[in-house]
């Protein structure tokens, strides 16, 4: 079964929700919400990674994160922390975080695989070439798909090297960062490419730019969600261990239908 990952943005200036649950209180609220629709993880951020974003310093995002990591563990909630920072990622396990979901596969700051060996939590290695604020300026390739599986076993094999077991590590193709446009459908089409490496894949593709763009005029929320939801299915049918989106519910509906059609009903 394809798990659900909620996003939960504690961030200002998040491309979607921005704002919206920096309040603590709001945030679990919102968490409590995902999680009843659905999401079998929330995915808690306190720093944006939208395109053209700016850095939060560490102390900022943990001011963030940790309050409602720490209320949500409590509930017996599932959570990942989103960070690029070791320490954030260290105290966010420490509060009760079960998964270090890192964009940059580690590759933002050069203690975050010692520091994840050092706990007993899950990391996701996003495929990354560089942060938000010139994130395309790297999206050059010559043979994509071969490129982004390369990438993404040099981080594995980086993660092994700091003392993270196989078992701990799940992969992400990184759609949407440094890749424009058509290149993420590119390598959402060879995704079993990646799954076929052997590890769990995440695929993260809710409400993104290259959706707007592939639906044009600027659609609203609600159709880039519809469009996640079918990119979910997709996704599945590719063999991805999980799914993180916005609307829980809309992707609930369409694993639920894929299961139905597969299974005949059964």
């Amino acid at each position: 079964m394809t798990v659900i990952m909620g996003i939960l943005n504690t961030t200002p200036d998040s491309f979607s929700d921005g704002g919206r649950y920096l309040d603590a209180d709001a945030a679990v609220a919102h968490a409590a919400a995902l999680r009843a629709a659905g999401a079998g993880i929330i995915d808690v951020g306190g720093e944006s990674t939208r395109p053209g974003a700016e850095r939060v310093a560490p102390e900022v995002e943990r001011e963030r994160v940790l309050p409602v990591i720490e209320a949500l563990a409590a509930r017996g909630v599932v959570v990942s922390i989103d960070t690029m920072n070791a320490a954030t990622a260290a105290a966010g396990v420490a509060a009760g975080a079960r998964i270090v979901n890192d964009v940059s596969g580690g590759l933002a700051d050069p203690d975050m695989f010692a520091a994840v060996a050092a706990t007993d939590a899950d990391i996701v290695i996003g495929h990354w070439r560089g942060h938000s604020a010139d994130m395309y300026a790297a999206a050059r390739y010559d043979d994509l798909v071969a490129e982004v599986v390369t990438e993404l076993q040099d981080r594995v094999g980086a993660a092994a090297t700091a003392g993270i077991a196989p078992s701990r590590i799940v992969l992400d193709p990184g759609v949407g960062f440094g890749k424009r446009g058509d290149q993420n459908w590119t390598v959402l089409r060879d995704l079993d490419r990646i799954v076929g490496l052997g590890k769990r894949v995440l695929v993260g593709t809710s409400r993104k730019g290259f959706l707007r763009d592939a639906l044009g005029d600027e659609p609203g929320l609600h159709r880039r969600d519809a469009a996640t939801a079918v990119t979910s299915v997709l996704a599945a049918d590719a063999g991805a261990w999980g799914v993180r989106v916005h609307d829980v519910a809309a992707t609930r509906d369409a694993l639920a239908v894929r299961r139905l059609w597969r299974d005949g009903g059964a």
